[in-house]
């Protein structure tokens, strides 16, 4: 793998932050305004699925297919934004072992750097500042509002990435970075490197289990792991 093209490209929730429950009260308020029920909320299970596939399975039974859901999602993301900006402040968001300071770092070290997560695009940055990451750090992504398999978005990010630094990166360049077995799934639907953390729900069984090429309790472990030099 070439150093100077490497791309990683991170989860945000339980990977970067946790968010202390504020995404599943902005969902509530969202699908209320946009769809008039919040459905099974309460018992919905949000990890490694994106916001799209959250709503398909959230709202079959109301008669919202995928296409459907597709048509408004412009009005959804808005209506996420505003909800998540209006009750953050009420949840204790907080990053997560040593991703700040290997965020920062990568950042200070020119790293090409991007965001892969289930979060529309709307609210992922409104979550980054709660938690004390500057956005900037992470100028190219893909989100939940994209699609509803979170197995297209690391070569939606790629090809921006392309873009925005003017690089070729190969997908064997890329590291995907999360903390579920979907993580690991798109990673290698990408052709990706893939790191799973311990710092979300999913028991280190059930993330060994999907195979990562890297295994790791937290973020603080990243920079060894991958022999990144420390910055001058």
């Amino acid at each position: 793998m070439n150093n100077g093209n490497r791309l990683f490209l991170f989860d945000i929730d339980c990977t970067l932050l946790l968010t202390g429950g504020v995404g599943r009260e902005a969902t509530r308020c969202a699908m209320e305004e946009i769809f008039g029920t919040s459905s099974r909320l309460d018992a919905h299970q949000f990890g490694g699925k994106t916001d799209w596939q959250t709503l398909v399975e959230l709202l079959d039974e109301h008669g919202y297919d995928e296409s459907r859901i597709g048509e408004v999602m412009h009005h959804y993301e808005d209506a996420m934004q505003r909800h998540m900006t209006r009750v953050i402040d009420a949840f204790p968001v907080r990053a997560c072992p040593g991703a700040i300071e290997l965020a920062r770092t990568l950042h200070e070290e020119s790293q090409m750097m991007g965001i892969v997560t289930g979060n529309v695009s709307t609210t992922a940055p409104i979550k980054l500042r709660a938690a004390g990451f500057d956005p900037a750090w992470f100028p190219v992504g893909a989100y939940g509002n994209e699609a509803r398999d979170r197995d297209r978005l690391p070569p939606l990010a790629l090809t921006r990435a392309i873009q925005h630094y003017g690089r070729h990166i190969l997908p064997s360049e890329v590291i995907v970075i999360g903390d579920t077995p979907a993580d690991i799934a798109c990673a290698r639907a990408l052709g990706a490197v893939a790191v799973a953390v311990r710092t979300g729900f999913c028991t280190e069984a059930e993330l060994a289990a999907a195979q990562p090429d890297f295994l790791l309790d937290d973020l603080t472990a990243f920079r060894a792991t991958f022999s990144l030099e420390e910055p001058q």
